[in-house]
């Protein structure tokens, strides 16, 4: 944003969400860039558009660090164009796409070229890239950094598909090296393959038996490993969709160490539980799986004291036809995209948080993590990015008015706080009621801290 651009929109509301607080303002935008947050009753500079919101929240576009879009080579599951707007429709202004599920992955500069290309001219939102870690691409990482990749994404147990390998315990030492040897993040898949492989198998359509084969010690031990190796080697690391609350203490403990770990967990494991998953319904499934209410109750106590840092989608769809009611051969993830914004008011605000806790797991932690630091909150300087929510208003889940390709969902049915009116991204209104815009998001690459 230079000096000389004018301010040409305000949007005014009763309840901002900012990092000073939520409070009545008005929200200057001046090109792409917030340019400063006023105070609720300030005249609009002269020719700038006023949208006036009344009491529904502006709150900063949601920051989605974990999609799979599996485009190109599996857009059948997914795709760029129906990701995105479905992130639009629920309040996401940004995402970052995962490395694999995608044909080619993202492991060389060359297949991010690829994949640049496909998202380029499909994107609703504004799109960043991780990199993958495999066993024998450590010679690509560097160059992969410099390609502008936010970070790599590394599995410790089999990943589900053949072109992206775990890394064994010598593999994760070279990657976790080599990317702190360059100031990168890794961010992991944190499940441990000898404590999946001593558990019973998973098969048949009893959600109890699938649950038994992702015990929560294969998380536990999987993270306890990775807080070792990112002390040992100054790595950042980044522990990817957490479900076992046993985990925290060790998180916990090593955060007041100082050693760089950060951590995540997902609408899923925050607001379904795992006694009220029916039998054959694999649209639950998920690896790590949705585990107990008890369960959930610590989850959100990790949260809410700060070792839990933020919550992301773990978007991971496929094809109807591969959600066969067998726990064993179902794929697994969670459709959520255009979902978790009201799926964690709902579940939030019943636990007496605020919005600005959601909007500081959703939005602000998120984009710290990936270094956006250009996103994330309402202040003067980012980008006007935003996200209007009518909190107190509810609606019930309609597979059938999601826009992501494949409308399969364990929320079908569900009642849900927050309607979300609105999506603005960089000053522009990308989605409203029953629309979303035409492709504007622009494709996102590594910054240095601001």
């Amino acid at each position: 944003m230079s000096a000389a651009e004018p301010v040409h929109l305000v949007l005014r509301s009763t309840r901002v969400v900012t990092p000073r607080g939520t409070r009545a303002a008005s929200v200057a935008v001046a090109g792409r860039r917030i340019a400063a947050v006023l105070p609720h009753g300030a005249p609009p500079p002269p020719g700038a558009a006023v949208e006036d919101l009344g009491d529904d929240v502006l709150l900063p576009g949601l920051v989605d660090t974990h999609v799979h879009v599996n485009d190109p080579g599996r857009t059948e599951w997914e795709g760029f164009r129906t990701a995105t707007r479905a992130a639009a429709a629920g309040g996401i202004t940004t995402l970052v796409d995962m490395p694999l599920n995608s044909l080619p992955p993202t492991t060389t500069v060359a297949n991010l070229r690829v994949k640049q290309e496909v998202a380029r001219p499909a994107a609703h939102v504004d799109v960043g890239f991780w990199g993958g870690a495999l066993p024998g691409n450590v010679a690509d990482l560097r160059p992969l950094h410099d390609a502008g990749v936010l970070g790599f994404k590394s599995f410790l147990s089999p990943s589900g598909v053949e072109e992206f390998p775990h890394l064994g315990p010598g593999d994760l030492a070279a990657v976790a090296a080599e990317i702190a040897g360059f100031g990168g993040l890794l961010i992991v898949h944190a499940e441990d393959p000898a404590r999946l492989d001593a558990a019973p198998p998973p098969g048949g359509p009893r959600y109890a038996d699938f649950l038994a084969s992702r015990p929560r010690a294969a998380e536990n031990d999987a993270v306890t490993g990775l807080i070792s190796v990112a002390r040992r080697l100054g790595a950042r690391v980044h522990i990817l969709h957490l479900s076992s609350c046993d985990a925290l203490p060790a998180i916990a403990a090593a955060k007041a160490e100082g050693v760089a770990v950060t951590v995540e967990t997902c609408p899923h494991f925050l607001t379904l539980t795992a006694e009220e998953v029916p039998d054959g319904a694999t649209e639950f499934k998920c690896c790590p799986p949705i585990r107990e209410a008890a369960n959930q109750d610590a989850l959100w106590a990790g949260l809410a004291d700060g070792t839990l840092d933020c919550v992301v989608s773990d978007h991971s769809p496929c094809t109807t036809a591969l959600k066969v009611p067998d726990f064993g051969a179902a794929w697994g993830g969670i459709s959520s995209l255009q979902l978790g914004l009201p799926a964690v008011w709902t579940a939030a605000r019943e636990r007496g948080h605020t919005l600005a806790d959601v909007a500081r797991w959703m939005s602000f932690a998120p984009a710290a993590l990936a270094g956006l630091h250009h996103k994330g909150a309402i202040e003067a300087g980012r980008d006007a990015d935003f996200a209007v929510l009518a909190p107190d208003e509810t609606f019930t889940v309609d597979p059938a008015a999601l826009h992501h390709r494949n409308r399969v969902t364990a929320y079908a049915g569900k009642t849900l706080y927050g309607v979300v009116r609105s999506t603005w991204l960089r000053g522009r209104r990308i989605a409203g009621p029953g629309a979303v815009a035409e492709p504007t998001g622009l494709l996102l690459e590594r910054q240095p801290h601001a």
